[in-house]
C-alpha cells in the first residue's frame, strides 16, 4: 500500500478562538484524513491570549500583580468555557482543567517573580508568551480524541531546537530534523495526529525560546521541512493572499498563485498572511504552501510555489504598505568619494538593534537615505551623531535628520521583470492623484518596487496602484 503523504496544517488564533471555531478546525482535520493525508497540526494560542500574557508581564514589572491575577482568572474562565462546551465527559473535563490550572499557575508564578524583581527578562517573556499555545493544543487534542480521531498534544519545546537568542530564536535545522523524526514519525505511523504548539521552541538545555511574534507559521515550515511533508497549509481568516488589504481596497481579490520571492516581499512589507521567515525552510525542501480560510474551507486559497515552477499571468500581483516609518538622511558634499560612510552608518544603526526595511542612495554620493521604524528615531539619530561626530564638526557631513511619519508602499510581481514600462505606469498613476514620491528603491531581482510617500497619502496610493492590477 502506498504511504500516505504528510500534510502540515497550521491554524491561527482566530481559527481556534472559541468552541465553534475549534469544531470547524476539527472538521478540516477529519476531512484531510478522509482525503488521504497524514496530518500534523500546528496551533496558535486562542486569539488575543498571547497579548494578554505579555501585557501581564508588563503589569507585573510595574507592580500591578493584582491586575495579573485578574487576567489569570479571565484566561482560566475562557479556556474552561471551551472545555465545558466541547468536552462533555466529566473525567476528561477534569483532566484538561487540571492541565489548564497548572499552566495558568505557572504564568502567575512567573509574573510574581517579575513583580518582586521589577524586571521582565527576554527569557522570562518567552516562557510566559508560549503558554497560550500550550493551552490550546491540550484542549484541541482532547476534542479530536472525543470525536474518535486519535491525537496527542506536543509542546514544540520537545522537538524544535534553537539557539539561546530569546524573543526571536534561530532553529538548528539538523538537530530539529532528528528530533522530529524521532518523536513525530512514530506517532504518525501509529495513527496518532500530533497537535503541536506554534511559536515556541527550546534550547538544547530545554530552556523555552520563541521564534518571534507570528512565529507559528515558521513552526509549520520547520516541521514541514523536517518531516519532508508533501505540502504545508496555513489556515487563516481570509481566502488566501489578497491583491491588497481588503479594508483599504474593497474589491481586492485572492491571488491564485505567488512565488516564494513574491510572498517574501509582501510579508516583509506589511502583508500579514504569512510570517516572513516561513518560506526559507520550504524553498530549500521544495515544498509548496497553501494559504486557506478556516471559515471558507472549500475556497482554493493561494498556492505559494518555487520560482522555477512559476507560470506568469501578469505584471503586478499585489500592493501593500507598511506604516510607522521614518526616513533618515545623512547628507553632505564632503561625503563625495569617501569610502565606508554606508558601512559606518549601518553599523551604528545595527548597534541599536533596529531593522532597516529600505535603503536608497543618490549616484552623486552626497546623501544616503534609509527607513527605520518611527519609534527608533531618537536612538538611531543619537548613534549616528556619535558615529559621525568628527565629520559633522568639520562639515564633511552637513546634517543627519529624520522625517515625520512616512509609509512604504511596495508593489510586487515577478512578471514586472519582463514587462517594460511598469514603473512608468505606477508613477503616472500616483502623479494623477497628486501623490508625491519621496524616495524609491528597487532590488536587482525586480520582483518589487518600493516607494516612500507621506502618511496621509497611504490609502489613496494603495487604491490607485491597485487599479493597475489585471
Amino acid at each position: 500500500m502506498e504511504e500516505k503523504p504528510i500534510l502540515v496544517m497550521k491554524f491561527g488564533g482566530t481559527s481556534v478562538g472559541n468552541a465553534e471555531t475549534m469544531l470547524q478546525v476539527k472538521d478540516i482535520v477529519k476531512e484531510s484524513i478522509s482525503t488521504g493525508w497524514k496530518p500534523v497540526v500546528i496551533l496558535s494560542a486562542m486569539v488575543g491570549v498571547t497579548n494578554q500574557l505579555l501585557q501581564s508581564a508588563e503589569l507585573a514589572k510595574n507592580h500591578r500583580f493584582d491586575l495579573v491575577l485578574q487576567t489569570a482568572a479571565s484566561l482560566t474562565s475562557r479556556h474552561y468555557e471551551v472545555v465545558h462546551q466541547l468536552i462533555l465527559n466529566q473525567e476528561r473535563q477534569f483532566t484538561i482543567k487540571q492541565q489548564i490550572d497548572q499552566l495558568i499557575s505557572g504564568f502567575t508564578e512567573y509574573c510574581r517573580a517579575i513583580d518582586i524583581i521589577g524586571e521582565a527578562t527576554p527569557r522570562v517573556l518567552d516562557a510566559i508568551g508560549g503558554i497560550g499555545e500550550m493551552l490550546s493544543v491540550r484542549i484541541f487534542a482532547e476534542v479530536l480524541n472525543i470525536h474518535q480521531i486519535q491525537a496527542q498534544a506536543v509542546d514544540a519545546t520537545k522537538i524544535i531546537i534553537t539557539d539561546g537568542v530569546f524573543q526571536g530564536a534561530h532553529p538548528d535545522f539538523e538537530k530539529t530534523r532528528h528530533k522530529l523524526q524521532q518523536t513525530l514519525i512514530p506517532m504518525l505511523n501509529s495513527g496518532v495526529i500530533p497537535i503541536v504548539t506554534g511559536f515556541i521552541a527550546a534550547t538544547e538545555d530545554g530552556i523555552t525560546t520563541t521564534l518571534g511574534r507570528g512565529g507559528s507559521d515558521y513552526t509549520a515550515a520547520i516541521i514541514g521541512a523536517g518531516l519532508k511533508a508533501k505540502e504545508v497549509w496555513i489556515w487563516t481568516d481570509v481566502d488566501g493572499v489578497m491583491t491588497a488589504d481588503p479594508r483599504v481596497v474593497p474589491n481586492a481579490k485572492t491571488i491564485q498563485s505567488l512565488t516564494f520571492r513574491e510572498i517574501g516581499e509582501l510579508a516583509y512589507y506589511g502583508a500579514k498572511v504569512v510570517h516572513p521567515k516561513t518560506m526559507q525552510p520550504l524553498i530549500d525542501a521544495d515544498i509548496p504552501i497553501k494559504v486557506k480560510n478556516t471559515f471558507n474551507p472549500k475556497h482554493p486559497g493561494t498556492v505559494l510555489i518555487t520560482d522555477q515552477s512559476r507560470i506568469s499571468n501578469g505584471d503586478i500581483k499585489a500592493v501593500t504598505s507598511i506604516r510607522g516609518q521614518s526616513l533618515i538622511t545623512i547628507e553632505g558634499r564632503g561625503m563625495l568619494g569617501v569610502p565606508g560612510v554606508a558601512a559606518r552608518a549601518f553599523g551604528a544603526v545595527a548597534s541599536t538593534g533596529t531593522s532597516v526595511p529600505l535603503i536608497t542612495q543618490a549616484s552623486s554620493e552626497q546623501s544616503i537615505c534609509f527607513a527605520v521604524p518611527l519609534n527608533s528615531i531618537a536612538l538611531v539619530l543619537k548613534e549616528l551623531n556619535n558615529a559621525f561626530a568628527r565629520e559633522l564638526q568639520v562639515k564633511d557631513i552637513d546634517r543627519i535628520w529624520a522625517t515625520e511619519e512616512v509609509v512604504i508602499i511596495t508593489i510586487v510581481g515577478a512578471g514586472m521583470r519582463n514587462t517594460p514600462g511598469v514603473a512608468g505606469k505606477i508613477f503616472s498613476k500616483l502623479g494623477s492623484q497628486g501623490i508625491n514620491v519621496i524616495a524609491i528603491a528597487q532590488g536587482s531581482s525586480e520582483v518589487s518596487i518600493s516607494l516612500v510617500i507621506d502618511r496621509q497619502d497611504d490609502e489613496k496610493a494603495v487604491r490607485a496602484i491597485h487599479e493597475l492590477i489585471v
